[in-house]
Parts: C-alpha cells; structure tokens; sequence
C-alpha cells in the first residue's frame, strides 16, 4: 500500500476498512518506518512479511476474521442488501445491455435487475456470461520472458491452493531457529524437500498463530469444476503431510493444531477482461500517467515509478452497462501480478463504485462518464492520484496534453 518512498498510495476505502480492525488484529510496521532501508528494521519486518526489496512497507497481515465483519459492517451501514449463499448462473440481457443478473439459491431462482453491474467475481463469471470479450493467457505465453521483473510473482501465477492456519506455535522460536541456526534450519528445509514440503509460515498478528498458503498446485484450472475438486483434495492430503512434517521437526511446531482452513480455492488468475483499456507492462516501466488515472498502485520494483490505473481498464468494448473490478481486470500477465493483490483490488472497487453510479444516474455507458467527475468524487474520498482532480481538468481546459512520461 506504499511506495517505494514509504507514501501510502493505496488509502481512500482501504483506510475505512483497516480502520474498523482492532490494533491487535493487524500486523504491520508503524508509519514511522514506511520507506525505511535501514538493515535491522528491515529484517525484523521481512520476517513479518512487510518488508520488500529491502524496505519496510505498509503492507499488512491482517486477521480473516475480523476482516470478513469489517467487510460485513462497512457494507450494511451504507444500506446495501445483503445476499448470501447465493449463486450467479445468467445475466439479464436486452441486445448489448446487460440488465442484471439471474442467480439461484435455495430460495429459488431470482433476478436482480440494475443500471450497471460490476463483476467482482476474481474469474469474471459474469462479464463472460453476458458475452464479454476476455483472456486466459499466463506468463507461460509470454513471448518474451527474459524481461520479467518479479519472478516471484510470476512463478506463483497460476497456481492455486487451500491456505491453513495452525494455533499453539511459538513463531518467535521459530524466528530465532531460522536466523539464529541458518545451517541447521536449511538441513531441516532440506529433508522436507525430499518429501515434498517446502512452504514456509507467515506470520498472523498473534504470535501463537502461523499461515501456511500451501501448498501450491500448477496444471489446473480454476474454471473447471474437477480440477477445483482435485486442489482441494490433493491440496487437503498434502496439508496432512505438511503438518506432520512440520511437528515433528521444526522448533516451535511441537504443539501445533490446525485451527481453519480456507473456506475456498485461493485462486491468483484465470479470466481477464478485454477493455476499453488494457494495462501493460511497458506502460508502467515508461511511467505512464493515464488520462483516466483512478487510483496509483506501488510498482513491483524499485526501479519503476508509481503505476497508474486507468477507469477503462475495468470496461468492456461490448457489452454495455457492465464493469469489472479486482483481478479479473484488463491487463497483460506482467501487470496482472501485481494488480490482483488485496489493496489493489480495493483501490479498483473504489473506482468502479463511483463510475457506476455516475453511469446509472445520468443513464450514459460507463466508458462516457465524466472522468473529471469521478476523479473529484475519488479524491474527496480520500484516494491518491497523480494528479489532483482539479489539475487535471485545467490541463484539459488548457489543451495540455495529459497522459505523459515521468
């Protein structure tokens, strides 16, 4: 959620969630050090997750439970009708319009019918039942693979798994292992390879509490039912082997119990929309500013400056009253790695929110909103841009030229 200089550019909607989360709950370094490359704090913080590329980040661990009231409260006091276990199967279409959605419960089978309809559904379910345009592709088809930046990432991509936590650990026992008996702790990681073990805990903001997000599994698709089936299965069996492993040969794990697993699939990619823009990699790396700028994403390096997030990467050419929002956006698979991550995804949400409603109310297609409008509205709601709202529509006035270079 910061950049490279410790400024918070992810805030606006992400603040009034975080802010609902007690202290206790979140885990994270105090604003005081965003942007520190100071040695030790960084390593105290790298073993927390919330340091990168050598500098402390916000980027916090926070509690899933407590994440899922916030989420819960935050959208009942704005009056939103809540709709759980409930299930999108069709959209309501007239021509080129898509007038809501058909979804089933155990209640039946029900409409819901709405000016503009925003797929958040990760796997853009919706956009491709109403007939959008969409890719699939991954950095396995990247033509060229030599100029990827963050590997990590990348080798991550497409790969999904169920996630478990497990109680009674001693994380600060372990920490003193891993870094204090760097040898011995690499003979055990050692023998877990040989057995197929090899992730690692994160931290959670107890210390008696570590996240395993493991194991990964690449080859199948989050689209297809039986592969769903076979992660959660073959992911559950490996998880077993894991624990076990972990029990009886890690410091710090001797009294371990799994407390939950995750209640689905973790899924990084699978459809991403074909919009009106498109995010790419040499965009961000040139340091494009977008004459539709929503939201300013960190960039994945440090040699990058801020990326800039454009309205009309979350629309559709075709069809209409219809926008996608998170990681099913429109982008290449460089910039997808990044972008789906959980602020960025807020930062998105954000923006469609306020497009959308502008759209409904003037009763115009999305891709015609005033982007000023919207820029102003994002802005009074806390939301960093390059360019203040204000600056941008003097440019616009003025002739100026406004999607340049840094």
């Amino acid at each position: 959620m910061t950049d490279w200089e410790g400024r918070q550019v992810i805030t606006g909607i992400a603040n009034d969630i975080l802010e609902r989360i007690p202290d206790d709950d979140v885990l994270g370094a105090p604003p005081e050090l965003w942007g520190s490359r100071n040695e030790d704090q960084v390593a105290y913080w790298q073993d927390r997750t919330d340091a990168f590329q050598g500098t402390v980040t916000w980027w916090p661990t926070v509690d899933p439970e407590m994440l899922k009231l916030a989420y819960m409260d935050l959208t009942l006091q704005t009056g939103v009708k809540l709709l759980l276990h409930s299930w999108g199967v069709a959209t309501v279409m007239d021509g080129d319009e898509v007038q809501g959605l058909i979804f089933e419960s155990k209640s039946g089978r029900q409409a819901i019918l709405a000016g503009v309809t925003i797929d958040t559904t990760g796997d853009g379910d919706v956009f491709a039942l109403a007939g959008a345009e969409f890719e699939n592709n991954t950095h396995r088809d990247d033509p060229n693979p030599g100029n990827v930046e963050f590997a990590i990432a990348y080798n991550i991509h497409d790969r999904m798994n169920i996630s478990v936590r497990w109680g009674s650990v001693d994380m600060e026992r372990y920490r003193e292992f891993k870094n204090g008996k760097p040898d011995a702790y690499q003979q055990v990681m050692s023998k877990g390879r040989a057995i197929g073990v090899t992730d690692r805990p994160f931290p959670m903001p107890r210390a008696d509490l570590s996240l395993f997000m493991a194991l990964k599994l690449s080859g199948q698709s989050p689209l297809n039912f039986d592969d769903l089936t076979t992660v959660e299965v073959e992911g559950r069996r490996r998880m077993m082997v894991m624990f076990d492993f972990y029990r009886r040969n890690m410091p710090g794990f001797e009294n371990a119990w799994i407390v939950d697993t995750s209640p689905q699939v973790g899924v990084r990619h699978s459809r991403r929309l074909s919009g009106v823009k498109r995010m790419a990699r040499e965009d961000w790396q040139e340091g494009v500013i977008h004459d539709d700028e929503i939201g300013v994403s960190p960039s994945p390096n440090r040699r990058f400056p801020n990326v800039s997030v454009p309205l009309n990467c979350l629309a559709p050419e075709s069809p209409n009253d219809l926008m996608a929002a998170g990681r099913n956006l429109s982008s290449d698979p460089a910039t997808h790695s990044f972008m789906r991550e959980v602020p960025q995804c807020w930062l998105m949400g954000q923006a469609a929110e306020i497009a959308a409603a502008s759209a409904a109310s003037a009763g115009i297609r999305v891709r015609d909103v005033d982007v000023d409008a919207a820029r102003l509205g994002l802005q009074n709601q806390g939301v960093v841009l390059t360019r203040s709202a204000q600056a941008r529509s003097d440019e616009a006035d003025s002739g100026t030229d406004s999607e340049c270079t840094r």
